[in-house]
């Protein structure tokens, strides 16, 4: 599985792993067969919840729609604060473009791994304040998120999600593990995000 490579194939709306339209398929086809490709390498979240481990392409984040949530943030074994509010989003730079920016989190230029942390719906008043904005941390941060009561809330990875029964703490970290893609004609990362 390590010289496993992914080629994309814009079919929906949203396209930003793909290099090609459903009607490019003919060309598609020619370049791989034809044309050496560039390999890109896009990084793994590593989520470790106690019970298991989970692997993220674009982002990990804990969300509770039925009450506040009050999340523990520890990075590197050291506390950073509590955020009170509807939950936490930690992104990788592949999912910079996707949850987190609509969350007012910034764009992360292609190539640099690193992870960002924003708060999903915070609440900020007197007696509560948080970072309120988003937090952009080195590629070796170990980033721990930690609750008296996870019980209403769920853990959503990319496309996927599960409750967090029984779970009080939840680490993150950068993997060594990765998502090929072959990539067989030029489209600069700036075109991507134009598009």
């Amino acid at each position: 599985l390590e010289d496993l490579c992914f080629v994309g194939i814009h079919t929906g709306t949203l396209g930003f792993f793909t290099d090609y339209t459903e009607e490019e398929l003919t060309l598609c086809l020619h370049d791989i067969l034809h044309h050496e490709p560039e390999i890109f390498r896009s990084y793994l979240l590593n989520i470790n919840t106690g019970k298991e481990q989970l692997f993220a392409l674009n982002e990990l984040r804990i969300e509770n729609v039925k009450r506040t949530q009050v999340v523990d943030i520890k990075v590197d074994g050291e506390f950073f604060e509590t955020c009170r509010g509807s939950g936490i989003c930690l992104s990788t730079q592949a999912g910079s473009t996707a949850y987190n920016r609509s969350l007012g989190g910034a764009v992360i230029d292609n190539g640099l791994n690193i992870m960002q942390l924003a708060e999903i719906t915070s609440i900020q008043h007197c007696k509560q304040r948080s970072l309120g904005n988003p937090y952009i941390l080195k590629m070796d941060r170990k980033v721990e998120l930690t609750s008296n009561d996870f019980s209403d809330a769920l853990l959503c990875y990319d496309h996927l999600h599960q409750t967090l029964d029984g779970v009080k703490q939840v680490i993150c970290t950068m993997s060594n593990r990765c998502v090929r893609f072959a990539r067989y004609r030029e489209y600069s990362y700036l075109q991507r995000l134009k598009n």
